[in-house]
């Protein structure tokens, strides 16, 4: 299971995207392994500015998992976000809980995001969370 951020799939969708990220989103998508969570569609509604930007969702809707964004992601998201306040930045919340997200279903992420791999950066605990630049690691708790 991948986990697709909002960033990721932004590549993914312009012609001009990070060419190693949209194959990562491309590859993912193939294997079936692509999958969702209620942060990211937020974000992608929120830009989604014309009709094949909303034919496109509505597509990944009807075909993508969605993984839930349970009470424990919650918890998580709360420590991921005291791990990353220690070092002075404020992550959007956004951020916290697509990370705590793929933590907690064991997902790996795909991303191309800094706030991302700010939270990697200085969790605590045994794995990284996820990779810089969207590599897939499993995430950790902190």
């Amino acid at each position: 299971m991948v986990l697709v951020d909002s960033s990721a799939w932004i590549h993914f969708l312009r012609p001009d995207g990070d060419v190693e990220v949209r194959q990562r989103v491309d590859a993912a998508l193939r294997a079936g392994l692509a999958c969702w969570c209620a942060p990211v569609r937020l974000e992608l509604w929120n830009g989604a500015g014309g009709d094949r930007e909303v034919r496109t969702l509505k597509e990944f809707e009807r075909v993508l998992p969605d993984l839930a964004i349970t009470a424990e992601v919650w918890d998580l998201a709360y420590q991921l976000a005291r791990s990353s306040r220690r070092t002075g930045a404020s992550v959007p919340a956004t951020d916290l809980l697509i990370m705590a997200c793929a933590h907690h279903h064991g997902a790996d992420l795909i991303h191309g995001d800094a706030h991302l791999d700010h939270i990697v950066d200085t969790a605590s605990g045994e794995e990284r969370p996820v990779a810089r630049g969207g590599e897939r690691r499993r995430p950790r708790r902190p």
